[in-house]
């Protein structure tokens, strides 16, 4: 489900930090945007209207914690609460996505390039909302069709058979 125009803003949850990553006006590429300290309701609130109407947000795709069985748990749960809480606030549809391994995978890119426990732990929480966008961007969101000249025009949705 896409919808709105407009940039995509992907929230990694957490009970203290929120991880945040933000499209391209063409919706291909993510970037680490910032990682936000929750504070309280008025200020969280105020905070989210603000990035949404600066950064032009016309989804959320919030990171839903499921387990690796696919099932969800507490975690799980806060998420879609907060995904509701979120879209009450800033007006803007919420999808929820699968967010299992992006810490993970946030940390071994971090470590790769030689950043300390430290340095990884202030920016894991952003990138793995990076993770969680790209693979959203490059799963969900439909594409343009394309097609080259003398060629007829393809649709990803309808292959041809064999």
């Amino acid at each position: 489900m896409v919808s709105g125009h407009g940039r995509i803003l992907a929230v990694d949850p957490g009970s203290v930090r929120l991880g945040l990553a933000i499209s391209d006006v063409d919706r291909r590429l993510a970037s680490p945007l910032t990682t936000y300290t929750r504070r309280d309701a008025a200020q969280d609130a105020a905070y989210f209207k603000r990035i949404v109407s600066e950064e032009e947000v016309g989804l959320l795709v919030v990171g839903l914690p499921i387990h690796e069985d696919g099932s969800e748990g507490g975690q799980a749960k806060a998420a879609r609460a907060f995904g509701a809480w979120l879209g009450d606030v800033t007006g803007v549809s919420v999808v929820f996505y699968d967010e299992r391994f992006t810490s993970f995978e946030a940390d071994n890119a971090l470590a790769d390039i030689g950043l300390t426990k430290k340095q990884r732990k202030a920016r894991r929480d952003r990138v793995a909302a990076q993770i969680l966008l790209q693979t959203y961007l490059d799963t969900e969101v439909p594409r343009a069709k394309t097609c080259q000249p003398d060629a007829p025009a393809t649709d990803s949705a309808t292959r041809p058979t064999s």
